[in-house]
């Protein structure tokens, strides 16, 4: 937010990461962070958002205002509905693999695409060689960002080469410290019983990689010249290291100290100290060592608290030792070279002035890294980004309605998405992603699409049309009497029951394609499945199943009026349906259950259609009513479509999240009103279905255009300040869906004009 006079304001941030009692070093920054910004800038607010791993549950402070369990996704989006909620100008996500859930932690991203501020992520690991989910991830990670903090050179280097990020989206703020001023070693020792102890430190969660074994095989030599030598290894065994192996790793090393005759100058302290003893114990020490075993590590928090704590260091050359040591403030060795080692400490401590010189110079490098510093840094960062948020267009801005322009079919996007098997799932932006294989759902979509194709595109909507149908007819499981949902590119089913939902727009599918194909070939082929597959549907019990069955048995009445099992069908749910808006309505909620769901306006088109077959006013009136509810709930405050977000799903009795909304509502809301306007002739129907295609052509809350007229493409959903650029099947065939309806309707009113100008 800004001010009258153009400043930016930082009021309040959300802030994402570990958090103590968990024992980890990104828990420890997390809340140092959190206590620097609070401290240094004036009136801010900072809520901690705390990551919870599986099967743990810490009792945390009153800092932290809402937990995140690692693997459930509703916390995520519960997370970013309080954070949307408390009015967060700035989100800070202290980013690492494995806090977060799903396949490289990409559950996080379900939270950043649903808050409103902007998005700053502190990125602790930046990997040369990652995977492909870990490179998705961070890219996504970098798209949603804006800005991108690392605390190494190395970082921004390695975000260049590997991801392409831009230079100017990358900030370097160096790993924040403590200031303490420049102490003699020995006014600590005595309080770790160090008193006349020459100490090195090696300090952090204990795990294989930290290379001690190479500094122990190293103290043979030393202790020969420096008797009074101590090597103490502080800290607890990683919580993961436990769960596997216990104490293994540490066991080990006592071992080797025993085998090698310095067990009496091996000190292991096996606890987690907080900040303040662990500050003692690092001003305890002479020299501090890190002999980690690789370089990948772009930050290390106990180094830089060495450095600002004065310690000499003597460090393998992993990056940001490379960097942090660069000044003359400690000396560098190969990896594993544990002779090299013992031979840069023994010249240290063999050299007081030059040891006085490397405390003097580490300390006033400190000063630059202090953690006020960084809390600076941090909010003008959050600044910048609130000042460069997207701006959402005022209404007068917005697109007109083009449907003229835009209403005709175009299946470009389709034929993109369709091989010899049928229509893909998913793609990657425009391109099919074939990790995911196929769906029945999006095949019978695509089949009942071809039969509403117009003009120059049908031959080629007819040749796609066996396809669909193809895929429909193998999808059937008579043996089970269910359909198939999920194929895998190798065209093996991964199931052999499919959903609920997946059978009835199954069933739905070939109802329209008995009436509406233009193919007596196929229409012949439909009602054959068709009546293969009824007798199993009496069994489906889901709202939108049952309205899928309906929606199935209407079409095929209009080919067949005296089909005995499409009017059961009918008969049997259409009741159901109306008893289930006796049920779960309340004042101001007036629908079919105590949640709203996707496919929203395909209950009370159903009902309308059932009571319609049915002879039943009643049973039409209430699905009339059901419809205005629904049809005012997805309406905003300037009068736009606003499909309900997927964020609202198994809500009870509360008002709909606006995000992600999603293109298969749309089509849903269109085909519904058109379908009322011809029952009551309420222009309210006609005003409703202009104002969904509109929301495809960019008249929506954020004002950006969701469909692609000229490529036939859709993008996958409205988020809250952008789109999702992917453009799957389900989009893909929902705008064209909108568009051959949209189409038909200007047609009639044209046509409709003529006539009353005749006349």
């Amino acid at each position: 937010m800004a001010d009258g006079a153009g400043a930016t304001q930082l009021n309040r941030i959300a802030l994402i990461g570990n958090f103590p009692p968990r024992i980890c070093g990104l828990a420890t920054f997390t809340r140092d962070v959190q206590e620097a910004l609070i401290s240094t800038i004036d009136g801010l607010t900072v809520d901690a958002y705390a990551m919870t791993d599986p099967g743990q549950s810490y009792d945390y402070p009153s800092a932290v205002c809402f937990d995140v369990r690692q693997d459930e996704l509703a916390d995520y989006v519960e997370a970013a509905r309080r954070i949307n909620a408390s009015g967060a100008d700035a989100v800070l996500v202290q980013h690492e693999y494995g806090i977060f859930g799903g396949p490289a932690g990409a559950n996080l991203l379900r939270l950043l695409d649903r808050v409103e501020a902007p998005v700053v992520v502190t990125l602790h690991t930046v990997l040369e060689h990652p995977n492909p989910d870990q490179r998705s991830v961070l890219e996504a990670l970098a798209r949603r960002a804006s800005k991108l903090i690392v605390m190494a050179a190395k970082g921004r280097e390695l975000l260049l080469k590997v991801h392409a990020i831009d230079d100017d989206r990358v900030v370097e703020v160096p790993h924040g410290v403590p200031d303490r001023p420049l102490a003699d070693p020995a006014e600590f020792k005595p309080r770790f019983g160090l008193e006349g102890r020459t100490v090195l430190l090696t300090m952090g969660l204990l795990s294989p990689g930290k290379g001690i074994e190479n500094m122990i095989r190293a103290l043979p030599s030393l202790v020969e010249t420096h008797p009074d030598l101590t090597y103490l290894v502080l800290g607890a065994t990683h919580p993961h290291l436990i769960a596997h192996e216990g104490e293994a790793y540490r066991d080990s090393l006592k071992a080797l100290g025993q085998e090698l005759g310095v067990a009496d100058h091996l000190m292991f302290r096996n606890q987690f100290v907080e900040q303040e003893e662990l500050l003692d114990y690092i001003q305890a020490a002479d020299i501090y060592v890190t002999p980690y075993l690789n370089e990948a590590q772009i930050t290390s928090g106990t180094l830089s608290y060495a450095v600002a704590l004065g310690k000499p260091v003597v460090s393998t050359p992993y990056w940001h030792a490379t960097e942090l040591l660069a000044d003359g403030v400690g000396a560098l060795v190969p990896f594993g070279d544990s002779e090299a080692l013992a031979q840069e400490i023994a010249a240290m401590l063999d050299d007081s002035e030059r040891l006085n010189a490397i405390r003097q110079r580490a300390w006033e490098i400190g000063r630059t890294m202090l953690w006020p510093r960084l809390a600076e840094s941090y909010a003008a960062i959050c600044r910048e980004a609130i000042g460069r948020a997207p701006v959402r267009f005022p209404l007068a801005t917005r697109p007109v309605r083009a449907i003229d322009v835009s209403a005709r079919a175009n299946l470009g996007g389709v034929e993109r998405m369709t091989d010899g098997t049928g229509m893909l799932q998913h793609s990657i932006f425009s391109v099919p992603d074939r990790n995911h294989g196929y769906c029945v759902d999006d095949n019978c979509r695509a089949l009942m699409l071809m039969h509403r194709v117009e003009g120059d595109p049908v031959p080629r909507a007819d040749e796609l049309a066996e396809v669909y149908a193809s895929f429909v007819q193998h999808a059937w499981n008579g043996q089970e009497g269910r359909f198939r949902n999920f194929m895998g590119f190798d065209r093996g089913w991964l199931e052999s029951v499919g959903s609920e939902d997946s059978f009835g727009r199954s069933i739905w599918s070939l109802g329209v394609t008995a009436a509406e194909a233009r193919s007596s070939e196929l229409r012949r082929w439909a009602l054959h499945l068709f009546d293969q597959v009824a007798p199993h549907a009496r069994a489906l019990t889901s709202p939108r199943t049952m309205a899928f069955a309906i929606l199935a048995a209407d079409a095929m009445l209009d080919a067949y009026p005296g089909h005995m099992q499409a009017r059961g069908l009918i008969a049997a749910f259409t009741p159901k349906l109306a008893a289930l808006v006796e049920s779960a309505s309340r004042p101001g909620w007036t629908w079919f259950e105590p949640v709203l769901g996707y496919d929203n306006a395909r209950l009370p088109e159903a009902l309308i259609r059932g009571g319609r077959r049915l002879g039943d006013a009643a049973m039409v009136a209430k699905g009339l009513a059901t419809l205005r509810w629904i049809d005012d709930v997805q309406t905003n405050a300037q009068g736009q479509f606003r499909a309900v977000g997927t964020d609202s799903f198994g809500r009870s009795y509360v008002p709909p999240e606006p995000f992600d909304q999603q293109p298969l509502e749309a089509w849903a809301a269109i085909d519904a009103v058109l379908y009322a306007h011809t029952i009551d002739g309420d222009p309210r129907w006609i005003a409703a279905a202009e104002r969904a295609f509109a929301w495809y052509l960019g008249d929506n809350d954020c004002g950006l255009p969701i469909a692609l007229p000229d490529s036939g493409g859709c993008y996958d959903g409205l988020m809250r300040d952008r789109v999702n650029l992917n453009q799957g099947a389900e989009s893909v065939l929902a705008f064209q869906f909108a568009a051959c309806a949209m189409g038909r309707l200007a047609r009639k009113e044209t046509n409709d004009g003529r006539e009353s100008l005749a006349s």
